[in-house]
């Protein structure tokens, strides 16, 4: 059908697609499990029949993997596929595929404020570089950078980074988790299966024996233990509670940590901005954790990044307004 056009978030997990209307706004959105289908294109085609269409005139897809050439192989998941190939395939006018995070960062200009939760800081500069950060099936990264009339979003790898951490418990975390990894690197702790490196090295460094953890248990265990102090409920939970809420606190400082390295590299003063599946379901724990404390923690630094503002992003599908702009 001529001029539909199609955007798309590839995740580790979940593909989720939409339409655009002719002012570019999102509709008929739609969420299939990745390892639901063989490859994207059969994924594309199923989402177009459930909405009554064999066709888009262009499209633009972000994924969760670097895009250097032709060729895309999915990082956390199965799909692999040329670019050229699949528009052919699916006889698509126009396909841009982008790194997820450069589209999530393309999304930030745009995105209202009441999908917007600030955290600690002064206000945005305008006009200047913003930061972006998002633990979720992996960790991205990504900035954006004014020019001139319009922003250009990096797209990088900032994930696989060398981690600094600066406590006692963390550092015997990263020296656990140097005997399972060629390289620890940032995404190791954070992102979701981070959450259950984190919370399975603090339980062998105690003693403890081992536990099968999810990452959505580490964050629902953690998040009832925290809550329960904080009601002053006299009730005895679990060790693992206790151990989960460690596991968040930890990612949380290690997260601010990063936030203010990539600030300080970028010149970000307009902002970072957290995105990804893991944050924004942490709420009131994340507010009260040490994120701003470790964020800040840069030395003769620390009133440039007082003023930097920080916010989650709680918008349904960030990374899909991003994907509208390139068409």
């Amino acid at each position: 059908m001529s001029g539909i056009r199609l955007v798309g978030d590839v995740g580790g997990t979940n593909a989720r697609f939409a339409l655009l209307d002719a002012d570019g706004r999102l509709y008929s959105s739609s969420t299939l499990r990745t390892d639901d289908f063989p490859s994207l294109a059969e994924a594309i085609r199923t989402y177009l029949a459930e909405h009554d269409l064999e066709q888009v005139e262009a499209a633009a897809i972000a994924v969760a993997t670097p895009v250097v050439g032709d060729s895309v192989k999915l990082t956390n998941n199965h799909w692999s596929f040329s670019i050229e190939k699949t528009r052919v395939e699916l006889a698509i006018q126009r396909l841009h595929v982008v790194n997820d995070f450069t589209a999530l960062a393309l999304s930030v200009p745009h995105l209202p404020e009441g999908e917007l939760t600030k955290i600690g800081g002064g206000e945005a500069v305008t006009d200047h570089a913003m930061a972006v950060i998002g633990p979720g099936t992996g960790l991205g990264v990504s900035g954006l950078i004014p020019c001139g009339s319009h922003w250009t979003a990096l797209q990088g790898e900032g994930g696989h980074v060398s981690l600094g951490v600066r406590t006692p418990r963390e550092y015997a975390v990263y020296e656990h988790l140097t005997k399972r990894f060629r390289h620890v690197s940032a995404e190791r702790f954070l992102s979701g299966p981070g959450l259950v490196n984190i919370t399975n090295a603090l339980r062998e460094i105690d003693g403890l024996p081992a536990h099968e953890y999810s990452p959505a248990d580490v964050t629902l265990w953690g998040m009832e233990s925290f809550e329960h102090a904080t009601s002053g409920n006299d009730k005895t939970l679990s060790a693992e509670h206790a151990g989960c809420e460690e596991a968040l606190q930890i990612f949380c400082q290690i997260l601010g940590s990063c936030a203010g390295n990539l600030v300080l590299t970028l010149g970000a003063e307009g902002g970072v901005y957290i995105g990804g599946g893991v944050v924004p379901r942490l709420g009131e724990f994340f507010v009260q954790s040490d994120f701003r404390r470790e964020f800040e923690a840069k030395g003769r630094m620390q009133g440039y990044l007082e003023k930097v503002p920080s916010y989650v992003i709680h918008s349904p599908y960030p990374a899909l307004i991003g994907a509208a702009q390139l068409l």
